[in-house]
Protein backbone atom coordinates (compact mmCIF):
# COMPACT_ATOMS: atom_id res chain seq x y z
CA UNK A 1 0.00 0.00 0.00
CA UNK A 2 2.78 2.44 1.15
CA UNK A 3 4.97 2.00 -2.24
CA UNK A 4 1.15 2.03 -4.53
CA UNK A 5 1.31 5.57 -2.72
CA UNK A 6 4.31 6.37 -3.49
CA UNK A 7 4.17 5.53 -7.01
CA UNK A 8 1.11 7.47 -7.40
CA UNK A 9 2.54 10.14 -6.19
CA UNK A 10 5.51 10.16 -8.54
CA UNK A 11 3.17 9.84 -11.32
CA UNK A 12 0.93 12.55 -10.49
CA UNK A 13 3.78 14.90 -9.50
CA UNK A 14 3.59 17.62 -12.06
CA UNK A 15 -0.50 17.17 -11.79
CA UNK A 16 -0.10 17.70 -8.23
CA UNK A 17 2.02 20.93 -8.32
CA UNK A 18 0.11 22.84 -10.57
CA UNK A 19 -3.55 21.65 -8.69
CA UNK A 20 -2.38 22.91 -5.31
CA UNK A 21 -0.65 26.20 -6.46
CA UNK A 22 -3.60 27.35 -9.00
CA UNK A 23 -5.56 26.40 -6.66
CA UNK A 24 -4.24 28.99 -4.09
CA UNK A 25 -4.24 31.16 -6.63
CA UNK A 26 -7.85 30.76 -7.11
CA UNK A 27 -8.08 31.29 -3.53
CA UNK A 28 -6.86 34.57 -3.37
CA UNK A 29 -8.61 35.94 -6.35
CA UNK A 30 -11.78 34.99 -5.09
CA UNK A 31 -10.74 36.63 -1.98
CA UNK A 32 -10.33 39.99 -4.11
CA UNK A 33 -13.52 39.75 -5.81
CA UNK A 34 -15.92 38.67 -2.94
CA UNK A 35 -13.97 42.17 -1.36
CA UNK A 36 -14.55 44.52 -4.60
CA UNK A 37 -18.35 43.18 -4.26
CA UNK A 38 -18.58 44.53 -1.07
CA UNK A 39 -16.73 47.75 -1.51
CA UNK A 40 -18.63 48.27 -4.74
CA UNK A 41 -21.85 47.64 -2.74
CA UNK A 42 -20.80 49.70 0.34
CA UNK A 43 -20.32 52.52 -1.99
CA UNK A 44 -22.87 52.61 -4.53
CA UNK A 45 -25.71 50.39 -2.51
CA UNK A 46 -27.02 48.49 -5.40
CA UNK A 47 -27.53 44.97 -5.96
CA UNK A 48 -27.81 45.66 -9.64
CA UNK A 49 -24.28 47.19 -9.92
CA UNK A 50 -23.04 44.33 -8.26
CA UNK A 51 -24.27 42.03 -10.53
CA UNK A 52 -22.70 43.38 -13.67
CA UNK A 53 -19.35 43.01 -11.93
CA UNK A 54 -20.41 39.19 -12.76
CA UNK A 55 -22.04 39.84 -16.14
CA UNK A 56 -18.75 41.76 -17.37
CA UNK A 57 -16.85 39.03 -16.60
CA UNK A 58 -19.14 36.40 -17.81
CA UNK A 59 -19.67 38.55 -21.44
CA UNK A 60 -16.69 38.25 -23.17
CA UNK A 61 -16.50 34.49 -22.06
CA UNK A 62 -19.14 33.51 -23.57
CA UNK A 63 -18.92 35.15 -26.71
CA UNK A 64 -15.32 34.42 -27.24
CA UNK A 65 -14.59 31.11 -25.70
CA UNK A 66 -15.31 29.31 -28.98
CA UNK A 67 -12.91 31.52 -31.28
CA UNK A 68 -10.51 31.05 -27.82
CA UNK A 69 -10.34 27.63 -27.89
CA UNK A 70 -8.85 27.49 -31.84
CA UNK A 71 -5.90 29.63 -30.00
CA UNK A 72 -5.45 27.76 -26.89
CA UNK A 73 -4.87 24.44 -28.97
CA UNK A 74 -2.45 26.10 -31.07
CA UNK A 75 -0.35 27.87 -28.38
CA UNK A 76 1.91 26.78 -26.15
CA UNK A 77 0.18 25.80 -22.93
CA UNK A 78 2.38 26.34 -20.57
CA UNK A 79 3.55 29.97 -21.58
CA UNK A 80 -0.48 30.65 -22.56
CA UNK A 81 -1.14 29.80 -18.13
CA UNK A 82 1.92 32.48 -17.68
CA UNK A 83 0.62 35.54 -19.87
CA UNK A 84 -2.45 34.87 -18.60
CA UNK A 85 -1.78 34.77 -15.10
CA UNK A 86 0.42 37.86 -15.60
CA UNK A 87 -2.43 39.70 -17.29
CA UNK A 88 -4.54 39.05 -14.23
CA UNK A 89 -2.10 40.20 -11.76
CA UNK A 90 -1.48 43.48 -13.70
CA UNK A 91 -5.21 44.47 -13.41
CA UNK A 92 -5.37 42.95 -10.11
CA UNK A 93 -2.14 46.12 -9.23
CA UNK A 94 -3.92 48.43 -11.08
CA UNK A 95 -6.91 48.07 -9.03
CA UNK A 96 -4.79 48.44 -6.03
CA UNK A 97 -3.14 51.36 -7.54
CA UNK A 98 -6.66 53.19 -8.03
CA UNK A 99 -7.65 52.27 -4.23
CA UNK A 100 -4.51 53.48 -2.72
CA UNK A 101 -4.74 56.79 -4.90
CA UNK A 102 -8.19 57.31 -3.60
CA UNK A 103 -9.31 57.51 -7.45
CA UNK A 104 -10.94 53.65 -7.80
CA UNK A 105 -14.79 53.95 -9.24
CA UNK A 106 -16.89 51.13 -9.89
CA UNK A 107 -16.69 51.68 -13.85
CA UNK A 108 -12.87 51.06 -13.50
CA UNK A 109 -14.03 47.50 -12.29
CA UNK A 110 -16.35 46.97 -14.78
CA UNK A 111 -13.52 47.52 -17.44
CA UNK A 112 -10.88 45.48 -15.16
CA UNK A 113 -13.07 42.40 -14.98
CA UNK A 114 -14.29 42.18 -18.49
CA UNK A 115 -10.46 42.19 -19.51
CA UNK A 116 -9.98 39.27 -16.89
CA UNK A 117 -13.01 37.40 -18.41
CA UNK A 118 -10.72 37.82 -22.06
CA UNK A 119 -8.36 36.30 -20.91
CA UNK A 120 -10.23 33.60 -18.97
CA UNK A 121 -10.95 32.64 -22.13
CA UNK A 122 -7.44 31.71 -23.56
CA UNK A 123 -6.54 30.30 -19.86
CA UNK A 124 -9.18 28.02 -18.89
CA UNK A 125 -9.21 25.48 -21.75
CA UNK A 126 -5.41 25.40 -21.75
CA UNK A 127 -5.39 24.57 -18.37
CA UNK A 128 -7.89 21.98 -19.25
CA UNK A 129 -5.80 20.23 -22.12
CA UNK A 130 -3.04 20.85 -19.28
CA UNK A 131 -4.74 18.74 -16.96
CA UNK A 132 -5.31 15.90 -19.44
CA UNK A 133 -1.52 16.05 -20.52
CA UNK A 134 -0.06 15.91 -16.78
CA UNK A 135 -2.47 13.37 -16.08
CA UNK A 136 -2.01 9.82 -16.84
CA UNK A 137 -5.52 8.47 -18.14
CA UNK A 138 -5.71 5.76 -15.16
CA UNK A 139 -6.12 8.70 -13.05
CA UNK A 140 -8.73 11.35 -14.55
CA UNK A 141 -11.58 10.15 -12.02
CA UNK A 142 -8.70 11.02 -8.74
CA UNK A 143 -7.32 13.80 -10.48
CA UNK A 144 -11.27 15.39 -11.21
CA UNK A 145 -12.10 14.89 -7.79
CA UNK A 146 -9.04 16.72 -6.60
CA UNK A 147 -9.64 19.64 -8.40
CA UNK A 148 -13.41 19.86 -7.75
CA UNK A 149 -12.67 19.04 -4.08
CA UNK A 150 -10.20 22.38 -4.00
CA UNK A 151 -12.91 24.41 -6.16
CA UNK A 152 -15.44 23.68 -3.29
CA UNK A 153 -13.01 24.35 -0.47
CA UNK A 154 -12.15 28.15 -2.30
CA UNK A 155 -15.95 28.39 -2.54
CA UNK A 156 -16.36 27.58 1.33
CA UNK A 157 -13.26 29.35 2.41
CA UNK A 158 -13.23 32.65 0.52
CA UNK A 159 -16.04 34.53 2.16
CA UNK A 160 -14.59 33.65 5.66
CA UNK A 161 -11.52 34.62 4.93
CA UNK A 162 -11.72 37.50 3.24
CA UNK A 163 -14.61 38.87 5.78
CA UNK A 164 -12.17 38.00 8.33
CA UNK A 165 -9.45 40.04 6.41
CA UNK A 166 -11.48 43.03 5.52
CA UNK A 167 -12.45 43.32 8.97
CA UNK A 168 -9.11 43.25 10.94
CA UNK A 169 -6.74 45.10 7.82
CA UNK A 170 -8.13 46.70 4.31
CA UNK A 171 -8.92 45.66 1.04
CA UNK A 172 -5.61 46.22 0.33
CA UNK A 173 -4.22 43.84 2.28
CA UNK A 174 -6.96 41.09 0.72
CA UNK A 175 -5.42 42.38 -3.02
CA UNK A 176 -1.94 42.17 -1.44
CA UNK A 177 -2.58 38.07 -0.81
CA UNK A 178 -3.87 37.69 -3.65
CA UNK A 179 -0.84 39.29 -5.38
CA UNK A 180 1.65 36.92 -3.39
CA UNK A 181 -0.62 33.81 -4.20
CA UNK A 182 -0.20 34.21 -7.94
CA UNK A 183 3.63 34.78 -6.93
CA UNK A 184 3.63 31.76 -5.80
CA UNK A 185 1.71 30.03 -8.90
CA UNK A 186 3.62 31.66 -11.21
CA UNK A 187 7.44 30.59 -9.83
CA UNK A 188 5.62 26.65 -9.00
CA UNK A 189 4.36 26.70 -13.44
CA UNK A 190 8.01 28.37 -14.35
CA UNK A 191 10.24 26.39 -13.07
CA UNK A 192 8.80 23.07 -11.88
CA UNK A 193 6.17 21.70 -14.09
CA UNK A 194 6.65 20.94 -17.93
CA UNK A 195 3.67 21.07 -20.12
CA UNK A 196 4.16 18.05 -23.11
CA UNK A 197 3.60 20.29 -26.48
CA UNK A 198 1.16 18.10 -28.92
CA UNK A 199 2.88 17.05 -31.87
CA UNK A 200 -0.07 18.07 -34.92
CA UNK A 201 0.16 14.99 -37.00
CA UNK A 202 2.05 14.31 -39.93
CA UNK A 203 0.72 16.21 -43.32
CA UNK A 204 -1.64 18.10 -40.98
CA UNK A 205 -2.86 21.65 -42.40
CA UNK A 206 -2.17 24.60 -40.64
CA UNK A 207 -6.31 26.51 -39.68
CA UNK A 208 -7.15 29.58 -39.48
CA UNK A 209 -9.07 30.35 -35.95
CA UNK A 210 -12.36 30.85 -38.00
CA UNK A 211 -11.90 27.61 -39.68
CA UNK A 212 -10.86 25.66 -35.94
CA UNK A 213 -13.72 27.25 -34.02
CA UNK A 214 -15.79 25.68 -36.46
CA UNK A 215 -13.96 22.33 -36.60
CA UNK A 216 -14.87 22.65 -32.83
CA UNK A 217 -18.75 23.12 -33.49
CA UNK A 218 -18.71 20.26 -35.86
CA UNK A 219 -16.86 17.71 -33.72
CA UNK A 220 -20.04 18.46 -31.39
CA UNK A 221 -22.47 17.81 -34.48
CA UNK A 222 -20.60 14.93 -35.12
CA UNK A 223 -20.48 13.45 -31.59
CA UNK A 224 -24.27 13.89 -30.46
CA UNK A 225 -23.62 11.97 -27.63
CA UNK A 226 -21.03 14.83 -25.97
CA UNK A 227 -23.11 17.93 -27.67
CA UNK A 228 -26.34 16.50 -25.59
CA UNK A 229 -24.42 16.19 -22.60
CA UNK A 230 -23.59 19.84 -23.17
CA UNK A 231 -27.18 21.24 -23.79
CA UNK A 232 -28.39 19.00 -20.41
CA UNK A 233 -25.49 21.22 -18.82
CA UNK A 234 -26.76 24.69 -20.40
CA UNK A 235 -30.45 23.79 -19.13
CA UNK A 236 -29.17 22.60 -15.76
CA UNK A 237 -26.95 25.99 -15.73
CA UNK A 238 -30.12 28.21 -16.48
CA UNK A 239 -32.02 26.54 -13.60
CA UNK A 240 -29.16 26.76 -10.91
CA UNK A 241 -28.34 30.32 -11.70
CA UNK A 242 -32.52 31.05 -11.24
CA UNK A 243 -31.60 29.69 -7.94
CA UNK A 244 -28.58 31.15 -7.14
CA UNK A 245 -30.98 34.88 -7.81
CA UNK A 246 -34.01 33.88 -5.80
CA UNK A 247 -31.93 32.13 -3.05
CA UNK A 248 -30.83 35.30 -1.12
CA UNK A 249 -34.40 36.85 -1.83
CA UNK A 250 -35.83 34.35 0.02
CA UNK A 251 -33.58 33.95 3.06
CA UNK A 252 -32.87 37.24 3.69
CA UNK A 253 -36.65 38.10 3.71
CA UNK A 254 -37.87 34.89 5.38
CA UNK A 255 -39.01 35.39 8.80
CA UNK A 256 -36.10 33.34 10.98
CA UNK A 257 -33.66 34.22 7.99
CA UNK A 258 -30.95 36.59 8.28
CA UNK A 259 -27.35 37.22 7.13
CA UNK A 260 -26.17 34.44 9.41
CA UNK A 261 -28.56 32.33 7.52
CA UNK A 262 -27.51 32.55 4.39
CA UNK A 263 -23.94 32.81 5.16
CA UNK A 264 -24.48 29.69 7.00
CA UNK A 265 -26.61 27.65 3.92
CA UNK A 266 -23.49 28.47 1.72
CA UNK A 267 -20.74 27.06 4.25
CA UNK A 268 -23.16 23.82 4.07
CA UNK A 269 -23.00 24.14 0.47
CA UNK A 270 -19.66 23.89 0.31
CA UNK A 271 -18.51 21.24 2.72
CA UNK A 272 -21.42 18.83 0.94
CA UNK A 273 -19.25 19.71 -2.26
CA UNK A 274 -15.99 18.95 -0.57
CA UNK A 275 -17.66 15.64 0.90
CA UNK A 276 -19.11 14.72 -2.16
CA UNK A 277 -15.24 15.90 -3.87
CA UNK A 278 -13.87 13.34 -1.11
CA UNK A 279 -16.09 10.66 -2.18
CA UNK A 280 -15.50 10.92 -5.79
CA UNK A 281 -12.01 10.05 -5.05
CA UNK A 282 -12.09 7.54 -3.73
CA UNK A 283 -15.23 5.53 -5.61
CA UNK A 284 -14.07 2.93 -8.28
CA UNK A 285 -14.91 3.79 -11.99
CA UNK A 286 -19.07 3.34 -12.39
CA UNK A 287 -20.46 0.96 -14.83
CA UNK A 288 -22.26 3.31 -16.35
CA UNK A 289 -20.66 7.12 -16.21
CA UNK A 290 -23.17 8.74 -18.02
CA UNK A 291 -26.36 6.96 -15.66
CA UNK A 292 -24.27 8.30 -12.87
CA UNK A 293 -24.50 12.19 -14.53
CA UNK A 294 -28.17 11.86 -15.12
CA UNK A 295 -29.01 10.32 -11.71
CA UNK A 296 -27.16 12.75 -9.93
CA UNK A 297 -28.97 15.58 -11.38
CA UNK A 298 -32.36 14.33 -11.13
CA UNK A 299 -31.34 13.73 -7.18
CA UNK A 300 -30.13 16.85 -6.80
CA UNK A 301 -32.75 19.27 -8.69
CA UNK A 302 -35.72 17.13 -7.05
CA UNK A 303 -34.61 17.46 -3.53
CA UNK A 304 -33.29 20.93 -2.56
CA UNK A 305 -35.36 23.38 -4.43
CA UNK A 306 -38.10 21.32 -3.00
CA UNK A 307 -37.21 21.43 0.80
CA UNK A 308 -36.48 25.14 0.56
CA UNK A 309 -39.85 26.04 -1.15
CA UNK A 310 -41.64 24.70 2.08
CA UNK A 311 -38.64 24.82 4.89
CA UNK A 312 -38.91 27.68 7.05
CA UNK A 313 -36.06 27.72 9.12
CA UNK A 314 -31.92 27.44 8.36
CA UNK A 315 -31.81 23.66 9.59
CA UNK A 316 -33.99 22.61 7.08
CA UNK A 317 -32.11 24.73 4.81
CA UNK A 318 -28.99 23.42 5.30
CA UNK A 319 -30.42 19.89 4.91
CA UNK A 320 -31.46 21.18 1.62
CA UNK A 321 -28.43 22.34 0.53
CA UNK A 322 -26.63 18.73 1.35
CA UNK A 323 -28.94 16.60 -0.19
CA UNK A 324 -28.88 19.38 -3.48
CA UNK A 325 -25.09 19.59 -3.68
CA UNK A 326 -23.42 16.66 -2.55
CA UNK A 327 -23.60 14.58 -5.64
CA UNK A 328 -22.42 17.78 -8.09
CA UNK A 329 -18.82 16.61 -8.07
CA UNK A 330 -19.72 13.06 -8.72
CA UNK A 331 -21.55 14.41 -11.69
CA UNK A 332 -18.87 16.54 -12.57
CA UNK A 333 -15.97 14.28 -12.55
CA UNK A 334 -17.97 11.80 -14.16
CA UNK A 335 -18.74 14.46 -17.11
CA UNK A 336 -14.71 15.84 -16.84
CA UNK A 337 -13.81 11.98 -17.46
CA UNK A 338 -16.30 11.48 -20.03
CA UNK A 339 -14.87 13.98 -22.31
CA UNK A 340 -11.07 13.75 -20.94
CA UNK A 341 -11.56 10.24 -22.77
CA UNK A 342 -13.65 10.54 -26.12
CA UNK A 343 -12.14 13.48 -27.24
CA UNK A 344 -8.90 13.53 -28.82
CA UNK A 345 -6.56 15.47 -26.75
CA UNK A 346 -5.65 17.97 -30.08
CA UNK A 347 -9.22 18.66 -30.53
CA UNK A 348 -9.76 19.22 -26.37
CA UNK A 349 -9.03 23.49 -26.89
CA UNK A 350 -11.68 24.18 -29.55
CA UNK A 351 -14.24 21.27 -27.92
CA UNK A 352 -13.88 22.86 -25.00
CA UNK A 353 -14.44 26.37 -25.66
CA UNK A 354 -17.02 25.63 -27.50
CA UNK A 355 -18.49 23.62 -24.61
CA UNK A 356 -17.96 27.04 -22.53
CA UNK A 357 -20.42 28.50 -25.01
CA UNK A 358 -23.00 26.79 -25.33
CA UNK A 359 -22.91 25.45 -21.86
CA UNK A 360 -22.12 28.95 -19.85
CA UNK A 361 -24.41 30.84 -21.92
CA UNK A 362 -27.60 29.91 -19.73
CA UNK A 363 -26.26 32.03 -16.61
CA UNK A 364 -26.39 35.46 -17.07
CA UNK A 365 -29.87 34.75 -18.71
CA UNK A 366 -30.78 32.49 -15.68
CA UNK A 367 -29.62 35.44 -13.63
CA UNK A 368 -31.83 38.16 -14.80
CA UNK A 369 -34.21 36.06 -15.32
CA UNK A 370 -34.41 34.44 -11.72
CA UNK A 371 -34.33 38.12 -10.62
CA UNK A 372 -36.99 39.50 -12.93
CA UNK A 373 -39.88 36.42 -11.76
CA UNK A 374 -38.86 37.23 -7.88
CA UNK A 375 -39.76 41.25 -8.01
CA UNK A 376 -42.07 41.47 -11.13
CA UNK A 377 -44.05 37.78 -10.40
CA UNK A 378 -43.91 35.67 -7.83
CA UNK A 379 -43.94 38.13 -4.52
CA UNK A 380 -46.50 40.00 -6.40
CA UNK A 381 -48.58 37.02 -6.71
CA UNK A 382 -48.00 36.00 -3.31
CA UNK A 383 -48.60 39.36 -1.39
CA UNK A 384 -52.49 39.46 -3.10
CA UNK A 385 -52.89 35.78 -1.27
CA UNK A 386 -54.81 36.05 1.38
CA UNK A 387 -53.36 34.58 4.52
CA UNK A 388 -55.75 31.35 5.13
CA UNK A 389 -55.21 30.91 1.19
CA UNK A 390 -53.73 27.18 -0.15
CA UNK A 391 -50.00 29.26 -1.37
CA UNK A 392 -50.25 30.93 1.69
CA UNK A 393 -50.47 27.77 3.76
CA UNK A 394 -47.82 26.01 1.09
CA UNK A 395 -45.13 29.18 0.62
CA UNK A 396 -46.21 31.04 3.67
CA UNK A 397 -46.65 34.61 3.87
CA UNK A 398 -44.61 37.97 3.52
CA UNK A 399 -41.35 38.72 1.89
CA UNK A 400 -39.18 35.64 0.70
CA UNK A 401 -42.41 33.46 -0.23
CA UNK A 402 -42.59 34.33 -3.19
CA UNK A 403 -39.40 33.13 -3.71
CA UNK A 404 -39.91 30.51 -1.80
CA UNK A 405 -42.65 29.74 -5.02
CA UNK A 406 -40.63 29.80 -7.45
CA UNK A 407 -38.21 27.43 -5.73
CA UNK A 408 -41.52 25.01 -6.02
CA UNK A 409 -41.63 26.06 -9.84
CA UNK A 410 -38.14 25.57 -10.82
CA UNK A 411 -37.95 22.39 -8.87
CA UNK A 412 -40.24 21.03 -11.29
CA UNK A 413 -38.83 22.43 -13.73
CA UNK A 414 -35.37 21.09 -13.45
CA UNK A 415 -37.01 17.44 -12.51
CA UNK A 416 -38.79 17.41 -16.01
CA UNK A 417 -35.80 18.99 -17.83
CA UNK A 418 -33.84 15.69 -16.44
CA UNK A 419 -35.69 12.98 -17.85
CA UNK A 420 -35.30 13.45 -21.49
CA UNK A 421 -31.61 13.96 -21.36
CA UNK A 422 -31.67 10.48 -19.11
CA UNK A 423 -33.09 9.25 -21.93
CA UNK A 424 -31.15 10.41 -24.78
CA UNK A 425 -29.86 7.50 -27.27
CA UNK A 426 -27.16 9.55 -28.01
CA UNK A 427 -25.85 10.15 -24.51
CA UNK A 428 -26.54 6.35 -23.54
CA UNK A 429 -23.95 5.44 -26.53
CA UNK A 430 -21.37 7.18 -25.29
CA UNK A 431 -20.46 4.16 -22.82
CA UNK A 432 -19.62 1.87 -26.22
Amino acid sequence: MKKQFKTTIKELRPFLILWITQSFSSLGSSMTNFAVVIWSYQNEGSALTTALLTVCSYAPYVLLSIFAGALSDRWNKKVTILLSDSFAALCTVSVLILLITGKLEVWHLYVINTLNGLMNTVQQPATDVSVTLLTPEKYYQKASGMRSFTNSLVTMLTPVLASALLSFTSLEFVIVFDLFTFVIAFVSLLFFIRIPVIKEKAGAVKETVIRSAKNGLRYLKDNKGILDLILFLAVINFTASIFNAALPAMILSRNGGSEVSLGIVNTVTGIAMMLGSLLVTVLPAPKSRTRVICGSLLFSMSTENFILAFGRNTPVWCAGAVLGWILIPVMNANMDVLFRSKIPVEMQGRVYSARNTLQFFTIPIGYLFGGFLVDKVFEPFMEAQSTGSVWSMLFGTGKGSGAAMLFFVIGIFGALSCLPFCADKHIRRLEK
